[in-house]
């Protein structure tokens, strides 16, 4: 009996050892742990050489690469953009797995976008429900900032990003005609108000709370007071990009807006024309002072196409916004025409990203907005949100 118990547990040994031969020739948890580390390493030095033609850094030092996971012998790379780029990301990810084929490396390609809060200025704190605000400013009227407003907004959401639009311009409130919206706002709690949805958009106006031919006599603490009121009551749900419409000028509204309203950064737009040069010059240098940053200048009307045969020629001058942009330091974000399709579309409440889509114009404007949101990822995060609070109590 007892040899019998030893026959039975030499054979149990042979068996074992017989399994352990048949394991030596697979690899154990370590040696997979490091095929693992030696793939992503390979993966890293390949993605290294693949420039992000949005950005213009390799995916690698701009963090662009957030995972490369192995599972049952399949590799996973993730891509993360921190800008919106839902016409971009088909063309980055082909340009990755191409690189990856080429390096003999068969792997899988996500390309996902996350847009976070960025830095805004001391002593402001960024709202819960919106990342990013953005100024869209011109140091005069007449240089189609509204219109650029809106087109831009739009673009940015095409792009794939979550955006609302205020329209601040209390004293000539263009947005809800340019966007078609001819509904009353309304409120659910009794405190806050819904925003109006005008092709996607969050939309808020003091346009939709007045008669439209009723004229805004309002002094500027009042103007002030009210457009507080309009940012900070509205129910803005989870946006990305909050694109707000300033009055022209360097005045009262545009000044406390500054101050007290968490901007990420400004635009500003001009024409070609030396008058309007000179007024943007101001806007630029009154962002400063309150420390906003510039993320950038747009020529508006920077050449005319005819409608008829399609020349385009600089009618109000060329390079102006060029000259300023390199004068001070900062991106010239792009040029629009002098378009008539872009008067007809706002006329209509349809703007041209909208109601032509596919055409020269709306691209350009998809260029500038992908240009705007990269100019806004550089900028620092904003940590606010997960500082801790101090409570004093009584104990």
């Amino acid at each position: 009996m007892i040899l019998a118990d030893q026959e039975l547990v030499s054979r149990s040994y042979g068996v074992s050892d017989i399994l352990g031969q048949t394991w030596k020739g697979a690899s154990t948890p370590a040696e997979s742990n490091s095929k693992e580390n030696t793939m992503q390493e390979k993966i890293r030095e390949v993605l290294s050489g693949v420039i992000d033609p949005n950005t213009g850094k390799d995916l690698v030092s701009s963090k662009a690469l957030k995972k490369v996971t192995t599972e049952d012998g399949k590799t996973t790379v993730q891509i993360e953009l921190d800008y919106p780029a839902k016409t971009q990301g088909p063309v980055i990810e082909e340009m990755v797995r191409a690189k990856l084929v080429e390096a003999g490396i068969p792997a899988d390609v996500k390309i996902s976008q996350n847009i976070i809060a960025h830095e805004v200025q001391r002593g402001v704190k960024v709202f819960d429900s919106v990342r990013n605000i953005i100024a869209v400013s011109s140091g005069k009227g007449g240089v189609g900032k509204s219109t650029v407003s809106a087109n831009l907004a739009l673009a940015l959401q095409q792009e794939g990003a979550k955006v609302g639009l205020l329209d601040a311009d209390v004293y000539g409130p263009s947005q809800p005609t340019m966007l078609g919206i001819t509904d009353k706002p309304y409120s659910v709690d009794g405190k806050t108000l819904e925003p109006m949805i005008a092709h996607g958009l969050q939309v808020a106006s003091v346009g939709v709370l007045i008669d439209p031919d009723q004229p805004m006599i309002w002094r500027g603490p009042l103007a002030v007071s009210a457009l507080q009121q309009l940012l900070k009551q509205t129910n803005w749900k989870d946006l990305d990009y909050l694109i707000v419409d300033m009055p022209p000028g360097t005045g009262d509204i545009q000044l406390s807006l500054s101050q007290e309203v968490p901007l990420t950064g400004a635009v500003v737009v001009t024409t070609p024309q030396d008058i309007a040069l000179m007024d943007a010059r101001k806007g630029l240098v009154m962002f400063e002072k309150v420390n906003v940053p510039i993320l950038g200048i747009i020529e508006n009307m920077a050449t005319h196409i005819c409608s008829k045969c399609g020349h385009e020629e600089h009618i109000f001058g060329e390079g102006g916004a060029a000259k300023m942009a390199a004068q001070y330091g900062v991106d010239l974000l792009g040029e629009l025409p002098l378009d008539i399709n872009i008067r007809l579309s706002m006329d209509k409440g349809e703007p041209i990203v909208i109601s032509e889509p596919d055409s020269k114009v709306a691209q350009v404007y998809r260029d500038i907005a992908r240009k705007l949101a990269i100019a806004v990822s550089k900028k620092n995060k904003d940590y606010s949100a997960k500082m801790p609070s101090i409570k004093v109590s009584d104990t």
